[in-house]
């Protein structure tokens, strides 16, 4: 058993080692007679893990001993700010606003951001109160882990992992696409085509993987502020060669394409969660956080939508570039000289955002390691860098394999529907944080509060079934919005167990009964594939679950009782 005992913390350890108990120092996986003793419990296991949840003081002290190093307190609200421009700006209004005015909304795109502007709106609400209050580097899954349970928050840390890895990959995709329209009209030019592979998965594209590499590797400088400026200084330029006349028709693909495209867009807002993994790292949290988040994300909505506009105003959007739209699109009006200076800013601004993504990215990967649900050797902090460059190596290494194969559609709808989910999750959690403290509620409040929660939830999801099955009746709608009124209207009168000691969001629980509302129906305008894709992604995180993250977990939360 003395080997299965910690390293004392007075032992110095090289940060570079590799041996098997720094990837699985717990019990069950000492030996394979303790792994086979441990899958034959994982029912009992199971019942153990599946509801607990931890604490405040556990995400804020106990698991940060994990990385054996702190990270360093060095950012001001200013620069949350400007990370959340750096981390939104270029993660999706590059990549995928022509896609989207092209194939689903037309001109009134413009819309579409707005209304996912909207969403993400009320889903940094959410974060802000539990950034302020429980500021660590695992952001949402931290959150998540606190008030919803161990299972809960592992389905959400493997969405998390994926929205990391398709949002990179994404990105490396179009900074590709953009650099491709500079050379040559075609920005398919610099991909391989494989016939073999199936369509979506067929342009194996190099370049993408070479700039995932590279800008994780290289750390973030100030070009966050410069090439957002750049950006909009070369937007401007082409203000003057709008026509209204391209506006028409302005729903060419009716109001569901309006929605179908919100549900898209809401890649490009993703991003803003990376401030809130920041907090660990924040001279000031209960100040910084609120102003950061909210600050950043009312800017960026107002000239997204402004963004959109002028693009479907410079050119019918049956002409829109599907994969580089900005710098395509001055070509088409005869600017030859913007297109390059479009995208050069575009190649700057996504550059930016890869960078910036990337310092969000690792800290949530740290922080799912110190949980142990992956390997802790990925929540290793650097004792020189005070960053997190293993997990940071594990997010580049496998965006870039996605990046080699993966179209931007596929991993568009992929990643939104991660994304969506894991805000409505968000909303979920801070309602139960207001209405639920264990061994305070009273159990008739209890069994009130979560009645109420499953007609809210249970209703939302109704309201975006009938949308996606065409059906535009009154009666259906008008049932299933007053459940959610009603729902919404019980959990009003019932008591709240906990105030916010620093920040709390207004208006609750109408607020975030009006996210986890947005969130469902976008999610359900995603369509059927996308859906599928999701529950075969976890799936896949299930049966990992099952096999490792919960015998994990078991051993840290019972050490002292195997110890013994």
């Amino acid at each position: 058993m003395a080997k299965e005992k910690p390293i004392s913390s007075t032992t110095k350890r090289s940060y570079w080692r590799w041996s098997k108990t720094d990837f699985f120092p717990e019990t069950s996986f000492q030996t394979l007679s303790s792994y086979k003793t441990a899958l034959s419990q994982t029912c009992p296991r199971l019942s153990d893990r599946l509801l607990a949840r931890s604490s405040s003081t556990d995400e804020l002290v106990t698991l940060q001993k994990v990385s054996e190093n702190p990270m360093q307190k060095c950012l001001t609200w200013w620069d949350l700010i400007w990370l959340g421009f750096g981390s939104v700006v270029g993660s999706g209004i590059f990549v995928i606003t022509g896609q989207e005015a092209h194939n689903n909304a037309g001109p009134a795109i413009v819309l579409s951001y707005a209304i996912s502007g909207l969403s993400a709106l009320l889903s940094v609400f959410c974060y802000t109160e539990f950034a302020a209050e429980i500021p660590v580097a695992g952001g949402s899954f931290s959150y998540l882990r606190v008030e919803l349970g161990d299972f809960v928050a592992f389905i959400a840390a493997g969405n998390i992992l994926l929205e990391a890895l398709v949002g990179a990959a994404g990105l490396g995709r179009s900074w590709s696409s953009y650099f491709a329209s500079m050379i040559k009209n075609d920005s398919d030019f610099l991909r391989i085509k494989v016939d073999s592979l199936p369509v979506g998965f067929n342009l194996l594209d190099p370049l993408a993987v070479v700039v995932l590499l590279v800008a994780n590797g290289i750390a973030m400088s100030g070009t966050k502020r410069t090439s957002w400026l750049n950006w909009i200084a070369s937007l401007f330029s082409g203000l003057f060669m709008q026509k209204l006349r391209n506006l028409e028709p302005f729903f060419p693909y009716g109001i569901e394409g309006v929605f179908r495209a919100a549900a898209v867009v809401y890649w490009s807002y993703t991003g803003f969660d990376m401030v809130a993994n920041m907090a660990e790292e924040t001279k000031k949290p209960s100040r910084d956080i609120p102003i950061g988040l909210v600050g950043s994300m009312s800017g960026i909505t107002v000239v997204y939508c402004l963004m959109a506009l002028a693009l479907t105003m410079m050119v019918k959007y049956t002409e829109i570039d599907v994969n580089a739209a900005y710098s395509v699109v001055f070509e088409q009006i005869g600017m030859n000289w913007a297109k390059y200076l479009v995208s050069i800013c575009a190649l700057k601004g996504m550059t930016t955002s890869l960078l910036v993504g990337s310092l969000g990215q690792a800290r949530y990967t740290t922080q799912i390691a110190r949980a142990h649900m992956i390997p802790p050797f990925f929540a290793l902090i650097h004792p020189k860098t005070g960053t997190p460059v293993y997990a940071t190596l594990l997010v580049t290494l496998i965006s870039a394999i996605v990046a080699l194969f993966s179209s931007l559609d596929v991993l568009s709808s992929v990643l939104s529907f991660s994304t969506l989910f894991i805000f409505m999750l968000i909303a979920v959690a801070l309602l139960v944080r207001r209405y639920y403290v264990k061994d305070v509620t009273p159990k008739n409040d209890l069994v009130k509060f979560l009645i109420c929660l499953f007609i809210t939830i249970g209703s939302s999801i109704g309201v975006s079934a009938l949308w996606n099955s065409n059906e535009r009746g009154w009666l259906g709608y008008t049932t299933a919005g007053l459940l959610w009124f009603f729902g919404t209207l019980g959990m009003a009168f019932l008591s709240k167990q906990r105030v916010p000691k620093v920040w709390g969001v207004p208006l609750v629980p109408w607020l975030p009964s009006l996210s986890i509302v947005m969130n469902l129906f976008l999610i359900g305008s995603l369509g059927l594939t996308a859906i599928l894709r999701f529950i075969i992604c976890s799936a896949v995180m299930i049966v990992y679950y099952l096999l490792v993250g919960l015998h994990a977990t078991y051993d840290v939360a019972h050490q002292n009782e195997l110890s013994a």
